[in-house]
């Protein structure tokens, strides 16, 4: 009894011997370095620059220490040149775009891919067709309608330009996701009195988390850095400019303050990198899901 007992203590201590990897595996381990490594030297390069005077940042080349880091150029960016101005611009414009382009795909989706009605597919095939519809093309006619409404040059004329157009990649996600449901979970509902928003709001949107995780990360970025549409709206308002917009106040009618503009890249950047690292995990999901359907 005492030796089985001893070997069997023998056998757990020794650790497992470990296999060592293939030929093939340490290529691929060094070629995703080296491609991860080029990937994120552009933004490392230019947090480094935000560090460095405009003449250090062209006589150092492509070096990344600073001789003296000169952390004033964010200072300059922030107060001085007004971003902090622009930065709440954004933040509010974003934030209500996210807010009117999530409800108004969810409500859409939930129609298309749970009901069927005459000119459904006439509908999709017309969404499909406007996808393809660069932003110049309706530019004109949404100043036009905004003025009409008498919110042109304010937020929530911009958050309608930007949050009320067509929408057709986020509404067909919605789409595709409250298709595959079962049948089951609205007849449970209405059968305990629910109507059809609170069937929708309150079973099929909480359900549809991950499209809506995705939803919120494309049309934050598009909100956060689009260019065109603010620039015409902010054109005789300065003081509702968006950071994308106001990157134009760095460059001037003899010099460009190219320090102060990279100061001011890395500060519009944090809030993109903060959101994408908190809901990456169900945007990463969702897409998964949708190459395995």
């Amino acid at each position: 009894m005492t030796a089985p007992a001893a070997t069997g203590r023998l056998l757990v201590g020794r650790a497992a011997p470990r296999r060592r990897p293939s030929a093939g595996q340490v290529v691929t381990v060094v070629l995703l370095l080296v491609l991860g490594a080029l990937w994120i030297y552009p933004f490392v390069w230019l947090v480094s620059a935000s560090l460095k005077t405009s003449p250090e940042i062209f006589g150092t080349g492509l070096g990344l220490l600073p001789e003296e880091p000169v952390w004033e150029n964010y200072a300059r960016a922030w107060s001085e040149v007004g971003f902090a101005r622009y930065f709440v611009n954004t933040l509010v414009i974003t934030v209500g775009t996210v807010v009117l382009v999530v409800v108004r795909s969810a409500l859409a989706g939930y129609v298309l891919g749970r009901y069927d009605f005459i000119g459904k597919k006439f509908i999709i095939g017309l969404f499909l067709v406007t996808f393809f519809l660069p932003e110049g093309y309706t530019i004109i006619s949404i100043t036009q309608l905004t003025d009409q409404l008498g919110l042109l040059n304010t937020h929530a004329g911009l958050i309608l330009g930007l949050g009320a157009g067509g929408q057709i990649a986020s509404t067909l996600l919605y789409a595709g996701f409250f298709r595959k449901l079962p049948q089951e979970l609205e007849e449970s509902a209405r059968l305990d009195g629910a109507g059809h928003f609170t069937v929708f709001f309150r079973v099929m949107l909480p359900l549809a988390w991950p499209i809506t995780a995705t939803v919120v990360i494309l049309t934050y970025l598009f909100a956060w850095n689009v260019y065109l549409l603010p620039l015409v709206f902010t054109l005789s308002e300065p003081d509702l400019r968006t950071l994308a917009v106001g990157m134009t106040v760095f460059v001037g009618e003899r010099e460009t303050d190219w320090s102060g503009m990279a100061a001011a890249a890395v500060i519009s950047l944090i809030p993109v990198i903060a959101v994408f690292v908190v809901l990456q995990r169900k945007f990463v999901d969702s897409i998964a899901g949708a190459v395995k359907q």
